[in-house]
């Protein structure tokens, strides 16, 4: 009788080595960090956006803070600020960062790290310390930077953040002229990688430098581009510093940013269960929007 090959083999009992243990001893610190300031503020976050939050007996109200959010006119009008906002800083920052980085490369390394610390210093420096320079910059009186160099056009001065028609305009300028210091490292790195080959190829084929920038340069760039997209739509749909600092989301709310609107429900109206909705909302927006460039923009390019 031919014997039976399939017979299962019994398996050993799984035992924890000395190894083992030293590996989940090795990422309990940083599990424990990620569950208490990440996994648990979110379900907090989730959980409180269904009720009347108070210190003590919270009043479960169910999708009210939602219906109510969908009501406000601010929500829409902080939303559609956002969205402005981002449509015009993203697409030109990366525009700008990539233009520096291109700049930069024909330079020698030692030439290469003086302007990208130089370009990368502003990224340094906190938000509030960068907020005061603008302020400054920005400032109403003729002693303001701005406002002297339209003196000396003979161009009347103007109230750049207290004006509904410059102070969206204002906090625009400001995003663009400072803070590209990572995109433009990131790029840089992404230009070190491409294979001069192509380039020694281009040469031979009489290309000239747009030419290569254009058929070489951005198609390899385009995993760098799509990334810095990406983040960089997140991080401006939850621009809070400049707002708060610069306009305080004035004047009429005409600069009142979605990450402006959720702080001042929670700490200063005190509707935390009001302002977790909203950042709930946020959320699924960032989200949404995130896979729609995946979709569109992400089909050709590997990672």
């Amino acid at each position: 009788m031919a014997k039976n090959k399939n017979k299962s083999i019994p398996k050993k009992p799984f035992r924890f080595t000395v190894d083992d243990i030293n590996g989940y001893l090795f990422i309990a610190v940083a599990i424990i960090v990620f569950a208490f300031f990440t996994i648990y503020p979110v379900v907090s976050a989730v959980t409180t956006s269904f009720e009347n939050y108070k210190p003590f007996g919270s009043e479960w109200v169910g999708f009210k803070n939602y219906a109510d959010t969908f009501k406000k006119d601010l929500f829409w009008k902080s939303l559609k600020n956002t969205a402005v906002y981002t449509v015009v800083t993203v697409p030109c920052s990366l525009f700008i960062a990539f233009v520096v980085a291109v700049m930069i490369m024909p330079f020698k390394k030692k030439t290469q790290s003086l302007f990208k610390s130089m370009y990368y210093i502003p990224a340094v420096a906190s938000g509030v310390a960068m907020s005061v320079v603008w302020l400054w910059i920005y400032d109403s009186s003729p002693s303001g930077l701005f406002n002297q160099v339209l003196t000396l056009f003979h161009i009347p001065t103007q109230n750049w953040l207290a004006s509904s028609k410059t102070a969206m305009l204002s906090l625009i300028i400001m995003a663009l002229l400072s803070g590209h210091g990572s995109s433009i490292i990131i790029y840089i790195a992404a230009l070190l990688g491409i294979d001069n080959t192509y380039f020694e190829a281009a040469e031979i084929d009489g290309a000239t430098f747009m030419q290569k920038v254009r058929y070489i340069v951005f198609p390899l760039c385009k995993p760098t581009t799509l990334f810095l997209l990406i983040t960089g739509i997140i991080n401006s749909f939850q621009v809070f510093m400049n707002a708060y600092m610069m306009t305080g989301g004035g004047p009429d709310n005409n600069t009142t940013m979605i990450g402006l609107l959720i702080f001042n429900n929670a700490f200063k109206n005190g509707k935390y269960g009001l302002a977790c909705a909203q950042a709930i909302l946020l959320a699924v927006v960032i989200a949404g929007l995130t896979a729609i460039q995946f979709k569109v923009a992400g089909d050709d390019v590997e990672y």
